[in-house]
């Protein structure tokens, strides 16, 4: 999930722009980086209509046992569509150097999607011959084990699904140019001011702030780096875009 940090080291594998630049510091991190408040309180209207769904889907059946098995399978599968949609989490990769900093990024969701449908399908699979056998009416509910078990399939033949799964954002940030530093109030957030070019309007732009992930408790650590290159740039805690 979103609070699981990322077993892989990718910092060496990623094609640095300024690999002969020696790294001052480099991280990586999974982080939700989006607004959380607002993904928690959809997610929390999704729970309420997955209950609601769960429920109705109980009432299929008189026995106590196929309709929890029923109710509370559906209920959790909705519960891991809804997770899907709003705790999506990315992997972020930092590089900082003296004088350049790179971050590289990309949604690792599209590669949980086919081992998740895989194993839900094989899990749900036993279950579902025993309700058949308990009641072959229901034969109907053999075609939720075998859509996933098709999709998984699909997904991992397709070249498209193969192309997005790599899919990943290089970003360049000329932190030398930083003239404002914003602490996120209750996560360990840093957003950098850095004005930018607008190649259309020919004007340089004021306002510009990318937010750097810091892992859990690190970001003191990250703040001092800034603090020690630009000891004249003012430092606030304000809440910014994300």
């Amino acid at each position: 999930m979103w609070f699981i940090q990322p077993k892989q080291d990718y910092i060496a594998q990623i094609p640095w722009e300024h690999v002969d630049e020696p790294a001052v510091m480099s991280w990586q991190i999974r982080a939700r980086n989006y607004d959380t408040p607002a993904a928690n309180a959809l997610f929390v209207v999704f729970a309420l209509i997955s209950l609601g769904g769960g429920y109705f889907m109980a009432l299929v059946d008189e026995s106590l046992l196929v309709s929890v098995l029923i109710g509370g399978g559906m209920f959790i599968l909705f519960i891991l569509i809804a997770m899907s949609m709003t705790h999506q989490t990315a992997i972020l990769v930092y590089r900082f150097t003296e004088t350049h900093a790179e971050e590289c990024s990309w949604k690792p969701q599209m590669d949980a999607v086919k081992p998740f449908l895989k194993w839900s399908a094989i899990i749900l699979m036993p279950i579902v011959v025993v309700i058949i056998i308990m009641d072959p009416s229901l034969i109907i509910t053999s075609l939720g084990p075998l859509a996933m078990g098709f999709a998984a399939w699909m997904m991992g033949s397709s070249k498209g699904y193969q192309e997005i799964a790599r899919g990943s954002r290089h970003d360049e940030l000329d932190w030398r140019k930083t003239d404002k530093i914003y602490l996120y109030p209750g996560r360990d957030i840093i957003g950098l001011n850095i004005p930018w070019y607008h190649p259309e309007l020919d004007e340089v732009i004021p306002e510009g702030i990318r937010e750097i992930y810091c892992r859990e408790g690190e970001r003191e650590n990250v703040l001092s780096f800034f603090k020690s290159r630009l000891p004249e740039v003012e430092i606030v805690e304000e809440k910014f875009h994300l």
